[in-house]
């Protein structure tokens, strides 16, 4: 089985047991492929937690889970340095923390002070963590996969934008339709009765470490080159585009991340496809978990209650493929 077909094959195994989020699960193995993280935003029992345990049942890897709570240290991410006596003497050995693992989830990251935030995102961005003057490298294969509860704000630390722009993606989970919610009944159901078909054994971990190297060449042409810096160019400078609506809608623009994640995410859909080479079509696939976190909205557009995605809908109205 090719590299494709074991991706593919992991998204069928995802969407058999995560019913009606199928963009969720189609952004979250973009995010595998392009080794980037996900922040998911979504109320409460929406599947954000039950998404990246079955990846991580249906794919080779160590799973880990942190429950962000106020009193979580940055060691209780990292890992600390333990005292061991022995009989030939006594040392500190580093004990590493859930942030080694492969498949990260961090539950409710904004229920969490700043300290302990910004140790995940450290680690997020550095691949490796340093305790007691000593580094340590994280897993080739690391995904982070941050939750959040928009309408819970008692007790919660939001994350700043400059800190939100770590993520590769952020996904927004809504509402199953209601054919969806039946099927979810009839499959939990199933696995409470335990009816459920025998496991198929693992996608093994060497399979995404391939595909990312396939999708680094994937190609980007010159045009497509173009018409992303466009779209990231709108965001900034809404102001020339004077008969657009989204010219009074925002703040502060994407910032050089934003153009990387579009490139890295287009790619990344192109290859799910089964294609070689990005189009404008993945661009726009891809835009809106790639930039709805990266651009701040002015108070107007707030006040009539202007959406991220609104905003991005409208730019790729006005912005032409060159």
């Amino acid at each position: 089985m090719s590299t494709h077909q074991q991706i593919l094959d992991l998204k069928q195994r995802l969407s058999g047991t995560i019913i009606g989020q199928e963009s969720v699960i189609d952004n979250l193995l973009i995010a595998l492929l392009a080794n980037g993280h996900v922040l998911l935003e979504g109320l409460p029992g929406l599947a954000k937690t039950r998404t990246i345990k079955m990846l991580a049942a249906n794919l080779e890897s160590d799973f880990s889970r942190i429950q962000f709570t106020p009193d979580l240290l940055p060691s209780d991410i990292t890992g600390t340095e333990i005292y061991i006596a022995e009989a030939e003497g006594q040392k500190f050995q580093f004990q590493p923390g859930p942030i080694f693992g492969n498949l990260v989830l961090a539950d409710e990251i904004n229920r969490a002070p700043a300290k302990a935030q910004a140790a995940l995102l450290e680690a997020m961005e550095e691949r490796q963590v340093t305790v007691a003057g000593k580094t340590h490298t994280l897993p080739a294969l690391f995904l982070v996969l941050a939750t959040q509860n928009p309408i819970e704000q008692e007790g919660t630390y939001p994350l700043p934008e400059a800190q939100m722009d770590r993520f590769l993606l952020h996904i927004t989970v809504d509402y199953a339709n209601d054919d969806d919610e039946r099927a979810i009944l009839r499959l939990v159901r199933g696995e409470d009765a335990g009816s459920g078909a025998a496991s198929a054994p693992q996608i093994p971990a060497q399979a995404v470490l391939d595909a990312r190297r396939e999708v680094l060449a994937v190609e980007v042409s010159d045009a497509v080159e173009r018409y992303m810096v466009a779209l990231i160019a709108a965001t900034r400078r809404p102001g020339e585009y004077h008969d657009a609506p989204f010219a009074e809608w925002i703040q502060v623009g994407a910032s050089p991340r934003g153009t990387l994640a579009l490139d890295r995410a287009a790619r990344a859909h192109a290859w799910l496809e089964g294609r070689n080479a990005a189009t404008p079509d993945d661009v726009k696939a891809v835009l809106q978990a790639c930039l709805s976190h990266r651009i701040i909205l002015t108070y107007e557009a707030e006040a009539e209650g202007v959406t991220p995605a609104q905003v991005l809908a409208s730019i790729v109205q006005h912005v032409a493929v060159a």
